[in-house]
């Protein structure tokens, strides 16, 4: 059989690999994701809900083990990974009681004689695409929702870290959930996408990824008519005024950017700064990303790791040098680390203008780029002008600028005095082309049930 080597990209050494399926082999998992659903949607949701339980209990008692694995495979550090771990866990906890409340309704009935009943059934077999990058949170964010709501599902982890998603999936077969109801596959992008999509049985497909690639997947899943969501790439503002608390928000922009080495979708990736403040902000900024190491990440304390592959930072260094031929002026870093191989040096870019690549382009790396603003109408009018609406960030001590912004700025998260977006009891999600759909809280679970409305007429009322 083939495989798929899973390498680390701190050491560039094989940490193991995995099966490179066929399309047979795709095919017998879509069958066992089908054959179970009847089956696994009927049983109560209290059941659902132990399993799910259980599963949680038997990940978060070896939650070192998964962070390890992680780091190895995704290169983030260690403490990311157990950081991650814990957000996945929380979605995992979360919807093993929230699929307890999918709940219906009744409705006035137009019938003298009737009753107008409204309930939500599971809306089928379903499938999934997850990215590299969070490869244990984003797999435990899809599966929980969906197994909760009575949904099976298949998943395609990323090729470069499909190694988490297979111990999630012992795991999840010792907890007793069953063959088919939560599936793995690997193998070529190109040819499980198409068997994904064309598959009039999958009734919904969640995608995390690229937006060139969802549009691609929406596209080919328009003639079985699919449901989908899609959270897809960002462009994210990251605002700081000068009625700011500048330190908290100088800690808040490292943590946001930093994540990951800077390869999130929620990433900040043009930071704002009101003129009168910009020398500070640049100062405190400046101080604090050359204290922070580029390390191997399994070690205790925060660390700025590799990027994920060559393809990755290749791309970083030659947006970075780009911005340099158009006039940018490099405040810290700028190049690929000493130590070689996938480090890339955190980066501070300044006399940026809106007109250069960078501005338009998702970096994926540890660059700050970072612009001068004047006033709160311009800075709005410069977060909304992209095609991307994924999440904003600002800071300000103004409360009314801070309703204004929630209402202005158009994205689908907007996060005001926090470089922190996401739990398992909000909604996740964009606009424009950053996707559709939410994932996380009680709205995420409704992206997988089906509203049917029954009237029960000659009820014989009158």
């Amino acid at each position: 059989m083939k495989t798929i080597k899973v390498y680390n990209p701190s050491t560039g050494s094989l940490i193991d690999e995995c099966a490179d399926m066929s399309e047979s082999d795709v095919k017998i998992a879509i069958d066992r994701t089908v054959n179970a659903f009847p089956d696994w949607s009927k049983k109560l949701a209290s059941e659902r809900s132990v399993l799910l339980r259980n599963w949680y209990e038997l990940v978060k008692a070896d939650k070192e083990a998964f962070a390890k694995l992680m780091t190895q495979e995704n290169g983030k550090c260690l403490s990311e990974s157990r950081g991650e771990i814990d957000y996945g866990l929380g979605f995992i906890e979360w919807y093993a009681e929230e699929g307890k409340r999918v709940y219906g309704d009744t409705i006035p009935t137009h019938d003298p004689n009737g009753a107008v009943v409204v309930t939500k059934e599971p809306i089928g077999p379903t499938a999934s695409i997850t990215p590299w990058n969070f490869p244990f949170m984003m797999i435990a964010r899809k599966i929980a929702t969906a197994l909760a709501a009575g949904c099976t599902m298949i998943i395609k982890p990323a090729e470069d870290t499909p190694l988490t998603a297979y111990k999630l999936l012992e795991y999840a077969r010792t907890a007793g959930i069953p063959e088919g109801v939560f599936e793995v596959v690997t193998g070529d992008p190109k040819m499980i996408g198409p068997l994904f999509t064309g598959d009039s049985r999958i009734k919904k497909i969640s995608f995390t990824g690229s937006t060139q690639i969802g549009k691609l997947l929406a596209e080919q899943s328009a003639n079985t008519l699919k449901k989908l969501t899609m959270e897809l790439g960002g462009n994210a503002p990251f605002i700081i005024f000068d009625d700011a608390q500048i330190e908290n928000a100088v800690k808040g922009l490292v943590s946001a950017k930093l994540r990951n080495s800077g390869q999130v979708c929620i990433s900040p990736n043009r930071v704002y700064v009101q003129g009168a403040c910009f020398d500070k902000v640049i100062g405190l900024l400046t101080d604090a990303v050359s204290k922070i190491k580029v390390e191997d990440g399994l070690r205790e304390e925060f660390v700025v790791g590799p990027l994920i592959n060559q393809k990755a930072i290749d791309k970083v260094s030659a947006l970075v040098n780009k911005t340099i031929e158009q006039g940018g002026k490099i405040a810290l870093g700028g190049k690929n680390d000493e130590k070689g191989g996938l480090f890339y040096e955190p980066t501070i870019l300044t006399d940026l203008t809106d007109n250069m690549d960078i501005h338009n382009t998702e970096i994926f790396g540890p660059v700050f780029a970072v612009y001068s603003f004047d006033t709160e109408e311009e800075v709005i009018s410069r977060a909304n002008d992209t095609e991307y609406g994924l999440v904003s960030y600002a800071y300000t001590e103004n409360l009314g600028r801070a309703f204004r912004l929630s209402q202005r700025i158009k994205s689908g998260m907007v996060v005001l005095n926090s470089g922190s977006v996401g739990t398992a009891s909000v909604p996740f999600g964009g606009v424009k082309e950053s996707g559709y759909g939410r994932e996380g809280s009680y709205y995420g679970i409704e992206e997988y049930v089906e509203v049917k409305y029954t009237l029960f007429s000659g009820l014989n009322l009158q």
